[in-house]
């Protein structure tokens, strides 16, 4: 079996599409599988500091710059895993590609507040180790 490539997707690739990445690398122990992510667009601002301390503490590390989707990325993933509640599913052309779609409808951080970070993070390592359980 050839490994399969999951990506990993919200609006910009500066937080939840760079939170489930990690969560996955920290917790996927099949070796078919690989994950990488990305943002609907090109990100042109930095990580927000805050959204990094607050994944210190869940022990990832965020870092790099924000990714923005291409084709290429497109054409080489198998499993798209949209991690946003304002990305539409279908940027993936899921039928006509015959790539495998799933959405974890999971809202941005506006505030900044590490009560409301934290939260999110959470949230998104809840959904990764529950799908990671399933590969």
């Amino acid at each position: 079996m050839s490994k399969k490539n999951i990506l990993f997707v919200c609006k910009h690739n500066r937080f939840r599409s760079k939170i489930a990445e990690a969560f996955f690398k920290k917790y996927n122990k099949n070796k078919d599988y690989i994950a990488s992510s990305a943002g609907l667009f090109p990100g042109r601002y930095p990580l927000d500091e805050r959204q990094v301390k607050s994944a210190s503490k869940f022990g990832i590390k965020l870092s790099g710059k924000p990714r923005p989707i291409t084709t290429d990325l497109l054409v080489k993933t198998d499993i798209g895993i949209i991690v946003a509640d304002n990305v539409p599913a279908s940027i993936f052309e899921a039928e006509k590609y015959g790539k495998k779609i799933i959405v974890w409808s999971i809202e941005d951080d506006h505030s900044g507040l590490e009560e409301n970070i934290e939260p999110i993070i959470k949230r998104i390592e809840d959904k990764v180790k529950e799908y990671v359980e399933t590969l």
